[in-house]
C-alpha cells in the first residue's frame, strides 16, 4: 500500500456525519443533515418499495437462469393453483 493510498478520502453515506470536523455549527449542520437525509429515506415508503421490487426481481431472474426446470415447475405449479381457485370460486358462486 503506497502512502497516496491512505490520503484517498472515503466516501460518506448521505446518512453519515464526515469525522473531523473541528466547527461546532458546522458539526452540528453535518450531523442535522445526516438526520434528516436518514429520516427520508426511512419514510420515503414508494421508494423503499420500489428498491425491494427490482430486489426481488433480481433475484427471480438469477434463479430462473440458474435453475430452469424449477422455475418452469413453479410456473405450471402457480397456473394450477389459480385455476383451482377460480374453479372453487366459480363451483361456489353458482351453488
Amino acid at each position: 500500500m503506497s502512502s497516496s493510498d491512505s490520503l484517498t478520502p472515503v466516501p460518506v453515506p448521505r446518512t453519515g456525519v464526515m469525522i473531523g470536523i473541528a466547527d461546532p455549527v458546522e458539526q452540528a449542520r453535518a450531523e442535522l443533515k445526516a438526520a434528516l437525509a436518514a429520516i427520508e429515506e426511512k419514510a420515503n415508503v414508494p421508494r423503499r418499495v420500489s428498491r425491494a421490487t427490482d430486489e426481488t426481481i433480481a433475484k427471480a431472474r438469477r434463479f430462473s437462469r440458474e435453475n430452469q426446470n424449477a422455475t418452469l415447475a413453479l410456473i405450471v405449479g402457480g397456473a394450477a393453483l389459480v385455476g383451482v381457485v377460480v374453479w372453487g370460486a366459480v363451483r361456489a358462486y353458482t351453488r
